[in-house]
């Protein structure tokens, strides 16, 4: 406990996605009279190319205790390294000032792994949601992995991950099976109706209407040029389709994707929305209105199938995550994925979206994060021990 006996729980937020997830925990730390909530907003939050989404935490009623930018100004894996450097400097100055009890955060970005290096150079325990996952297609699988051995309080989103954890060292009971809470939001969060969202993003939802996002694959020795070109070669032969596309992360080589988005959507005016963001209501609300969502991000393998949409899910990036069975996985040339959207917007592929369940469903999330965030000791989580499992 700081000075003021109430817990400080600082929460790290750095992208329009992880806000939406954190967002329903943020809310329920602040209703507690018994907690000190600091919100640290950093990265693509302060980046107006990506539409500066510091604005959603702000919408949700939190004004974020630190504003931090992260200096990441060109597209190359040398510029983020660099970035990742002096991100690890800036976060420490700003831990050393607050000092929470406990710092949360969750993914596997690369500015993560900087948040979590500094927190133990300050001895500051972390708390860490999505550890134990497998996306092999990406270098995030390194960074989560190496982020759970920096963490000491664990919030997986499967038995499965959990078990991975222990596995890796954890301690069993710092390894708490939560589901996930894109899931949880699915079932619990609210939505627009579709003429609000209509209203909201300037696009009509008439017919059948994909939403797609698609990421680097930053484990892929193709260029992710090559790799987005055939997917548009296949929304092409999907004309009857109208598309919302939205941008990628910055993830190294971003920027090619995004000049090809802004080329597509010009290309097939009227018919094609490009959006640097739609924010976590808006894209929650587009689940229940499109006909497929297309691409290779997370939230397609992990929260979407919970809405009972159809998902189909492009290379390799995601490849070894758990995911429902009624996710299409596909190859990244043209025809795989016009077979794959195919099944997707068919009769059958609907029905498969509709009845098959989701592994990351868990009706407590939230209130399993909150309550053990307030009733571990932190003076318990540090130093750490290696839990050595039985040796085969």
């Amino acid at each position: 406990m700081n000075d003021s006996g109430l817990r400080h729980i600082a929460i790290v937020t750095s992208t329009r996605a992880d806000w939406g997830l954190l967002a329903p925990v943020a809310k329920a730390l602040r209703e507690r009279d018994d907690v000190r909530l600091s919100i640290i907003a950093t990265n693509m939050h302060l980046d107006a190319s990506r539409g500066m989404t510091v604005n959603e935490i702000e919408a949700d009623g939190f004004r974020p205790a630190v504003l931090l930018p992260l200096m990441h100004e060109t597209d190359s894996e040398v510029d983020t390294a660099v970035a990742m450097g002096r991100h690890l400097g800036d976060m420490a100055k700003v831990l050393a000032e607050l000092r929470p009890d406990i710092l949360l955060l969750l993914g596997d970005r690369f500015e993560m792994l900087a948040v979590a290096s500094a927190a133990m150079m300050l001895h500051v325990p972390v708390a860490h949601i999505s550890g134990g996952e497998i996306t092999l297609g990406a270098i995030d699988d390194n960074i989560r992995h190496a982020i759970s051995k920096l963490s000491s309080l664990h919030f997986a989103t499967t038995e499965q991950h959990r078990r991975r954890l222990i596995a890796m060292g954890e301690e069993p009971d710092n390894v708490v099976n939560t589901g996930a809470l894109g899931v949880w939001n699915m079932n619990h969060a609210p939505v627009m109706s579709r003429e609000e969202l209509e209203r909201s993003i300037g696009f009509s939802l008439d017919g059948r209407v994909l939403l797609v996002t698609y990421h680097p694959a930053t484990n892929d020795a193709e260029s992710p040029a090559v790799r987005f070109k055939a997917l548009l070669d296949a929304l092409d032969r999907h004309a009857d389709c109208r598309v919302i596309i939205t941008y990628p992360n910055n993830d190294p080589n971003s920027a090619s994707i995004i000049a090809m988005i802004e080329d597509y959507a010009r290309r097939r005016e009227g018919d094609v929305l490009a959006v640097p963001s739609l924010g976590a209501l808006r894209y929650r609300s587009a689940l229940h209105y499109v006909a497929a969502v297309v691409g290779n991000s997370s939230s397609g393998v992990v929260e979407v199938p919970s809405a009972r949409v159809p998902v189909v899910d492009i290379g390799i990036r995601q490849m070894g995550r758990t995911a429902s069975e009624a996710v299409i996985h596909c190859a990244d040339d043209v025809d795989s994925i016009d077979v794959a959207i195919t099944f997707a917007l068919s009769p059958q592929g609907r029905e498969k979206a509709k009845s098959t369940p989701n592994p990351y469903q868990h009706d407590d999330t939230v209130s399993l994060i909150v309550d053990r965030l307030l009733s571990v000791d932190p003076a318990t989580l540090l130093p750490k021990r290696f839990y050595d499992v039985e040796m085969l």
